[in-house]
């Protein structure tokens, strides 16, 4: 499946057996103690390279761990290894990453979902009890859908980004994935909380999300937009009405809401996020990190060349794009509109969020698509994210969790979104449905 890109085994086994003498001591470190884990490569380890699926980081090793790592080694946890992605985060497929493609444990000639295909897919296939992966525009929850496990972006500042490679920073989050939804919560538990060291991070208190699982959801209000379910499947659409109708039973009370300008999402997040990333990936010039390429040719070519050669063609569409809309002259035309929109997308989403608890929605248009498939036609992969991008711009906490299968045995992902920092409601909901469905999310493979 091509879901690890870096691994110490001793290393591993090492950590595993110091946990065993704890446990038999009656030491544990907490939950987590001897859970084996894998990281998305955009987290920065210092036992592992990151190079963030891009060869102009190759062998890059950081001089420092990423908060979320610490956190978790605190606990105890095992790092089994680093796992696939786009390259930069910049994808939905896992094909742009220099170490090839990531491969769906559902269907291996179906892709995993991007960028953090290799953290679901191998969750999905069983080969570590949770990860991390980051979600930029869709980055955790839509690679969840495809592979049938549970991922979740928190709210924007929930976690800490300090240790993880930058694409764009004013979307970028870090979040978990897991088999269900309390290992998910879990997970969440684990990393949530301030950071003096990320200046964006939120001095809140974290929940007991783990404690609280168990709600009763009848008089749940749960809005549902049709316009986006209009944009979808008819497969993607007859579970996603399953689901809700699943919530309604439990006795939550459903109610229409409307996202009039839901269809800007998708333009106003790619010259947003390309922007970030123009800037964000200037700091790659061949001087500080990884491979240097036509050094003895002068520092013109040194930049031109390390650049020009060790980008992949996905990260160097979107820097153009970024710098483009950056330009002079087209500045306002593009970026300060885009902004605007924003603002008038993120209001939107909250003013219906005080009429209801949650939003449910489809995670993706589809089920997971052929690797291939959509690498020659960019904007059709750009609008694989159109049910997750809002959520993102907002700076919402949103759960994508596996709702049921398309005649192909393919598995298709329910979306939650809350009201800032309200991951516990929607762990709540979504461990309701989960127990409701009892669905059987164990891949052919993993069988």
């Amino acid at each position: 499946l091509n879901c690890f890109v870096a691994q110490d085994d001793e290393a591993a086994l090492a950590a595993a057996k110091q946990s065993d003498e704890r446990r038999a001591q009656g030491k544990a470190l907490g939950p987590l103690d001897g859970i084996p884990v894998g990281l998305k490569e955009m987290i920065l380890t210092t036992e592992l390279p990151t190079t963030a699926g891009s060869a102009i980081l190759r062998g890059y090793r950081p001089p420092y761990n990423a908060t979320v790592w610490q956190r978790l080694q605190q606990q105890g946890a095992v790092l089994l290894g680093k796992l696939n992605q786009d390259e930069f985060a910049m994808g939905s497929s896992t094909e742009t990453s220099m170490h090839g493609p990531c491969r769906n444990p559902w269907d291996p000639k179906r892709c995993a979902g991007g960028s953090s295909g290799g953290s679901a897919a191998a969750v999905a296939a069983g080969m570590c009890l949770g990860s991390l992966g980051t979600d930029t525009g869709g980055s955790v929850r839509q690679p969840a859908a495809f592979c049938g496990v549970v991922g979740l972006k928190p709210t924007y500042g929930r976690v800490s980004r300090f240790g993880v490679i930058a694409f764009a920073s004013s979307l970028d989050q870090v979040g978990p994935i897991a088999d269900d939804v309390s290992s998910c919560a879990l997970l969440l538990e684990a990393i949530a909380g301030h950071d003096a060291n990320d200046s964006t991070s939120l001095p809140a208190p974290v929940d007991s999300y783990t404690k609280r699982l168990q709600r009763d959801i009848k008089g749940l209000k749960v809005g549902v937009p049709p316009q986006l379910l209009e944009q979808c499947s008819a497969d993607v659409r007859q579970v996603v009405e399953q689901a809700i109708a699943t919530l309604r039973s439990q006795g939550a009370q459903l109610q229409e809401v409307t996202l009039p300008d839901a269809d800007l999402c998708v333009a106003t997040y790619y010259v947003l996020a390309c922007a970030e990333a123009s800037s964000n990936l200037s700091r790659y010039d061949g001087i500080r990190y990884g491979p240097r390429l036509g050094e003895a040719e002068g520092l013109q070519a040194l930049y031109t060349r390390t650049r020009g050669e060790l980008f992949g063609a996905e990260v160097k569409r979107r820097i153009l794009l970024g710098a483009y809309v950056l330009s002079a002259g087209y500045y306002d035309a593009y970026y300060v509109r885009a902004q605007q929109v924003r603002r008038l997308l993120t209001q939107q989403l909250l003013q219906q969020l005080q009429q209801v608890d949650v939003i449910i929605t489809p995670t993706t248009p589809s089920p997971a698509f052929l690797l291939g498939e959509k690498t020659g036609d960019p904007l059709s992969m750009y609008r694989s994210d159109v049910c997750t991008i809002g959520a993102s711009l907002a700076g919402l906490p949103a759960l994508s969790l596996n709702a049921g299968f398309c005649p192909q045995g393919l598995p298709i992902g329910v979306q939650l979104i809350g009201n800032p920092l309200a991951e516990l409601t929607l762990l709540q909901t979504a461990y309701a449905l989960e127990q409701q469905l009892a669905l059987n999310n164990c891949p052919p493979l993993r069988r």
